[in-house]
């Protein structure tokens, strides 16, 4: 099997895998948008939520996402901070999850009126367990591809400066 690997906008993605190695609320929020579209021609047709199961999983993790993108911008690495990003970040998650708000509650009102409550409870266990499997799998790949990436800046800046100090006692004893 080829091994590919895609650019949407910020974010890269992991054909083979099929894993976003960095979370990008802009892209994120393009994919609910994507999926949701699809749900609501969906429903609109009269489809069963069971037959857009590819809709519903595409939603609920870019939603997933979304959530972890702003735990993330929460506590930011301490590199990262340093070049003053994180309120730019910050706007665009606020503002993807504004949307995201507003994509739930008129998927809520859509599938409650042409299907009941019943289902709308149906595709929130879906939404928990897309979640729970994104957290156990997704999301703790890339929180442990950042800790390597903190501890190895850290590591380079810890060399960096203990070679300074160490080349400045030295020419201070020449």
């Amino acid at each position: 099997m080829c091994h590919q690997v895609i650019q949407i906008d910020k974010q890269v993605v992991d054909l083979e895998e099929g894993v976003p190695t960095v979370i990008d609320p802009v892209t994120a929020i393009g994919l609910a948008t994507t999926a949701f579209n699809a749900l609501k021609k969906g429903i609109a047709v009269g489809k069963d939520l069971q037959d857009m199961g590819g809709q519903l999983t595409q939603w609920a993790g870019a939603i997933s996402d979304l959530d972890f993108a702003d735990r993330q911008n929460a506590k930011p690495p301490w590199y990262k901070t340093l070049g003053g990003g994180v309120q730019a970040e910050a706007m665009e998650i606020f503002a993807a999850k504004k949307k995201a708000e507003s994509m739930r509650k008129e998927l809520k009102d859509y599938i409650c009126v042409m299907y009941g409550p019943s289902h709308w409870e149906e595709l929130l266990r879906i939404e928990a367990d897309i979640r729970k499997q994104k957290k156990e799998h997704d999301h703790k790949r890339i929180e442990m591809q950042r800790k390597i990436v903190e501890w190895g800046a850290g590591f380079v800046l810890f060399l960096v400066i203990t070679g300074s100090f160490v080349g400045l006692i030295y020419l201070r004893t020449l």
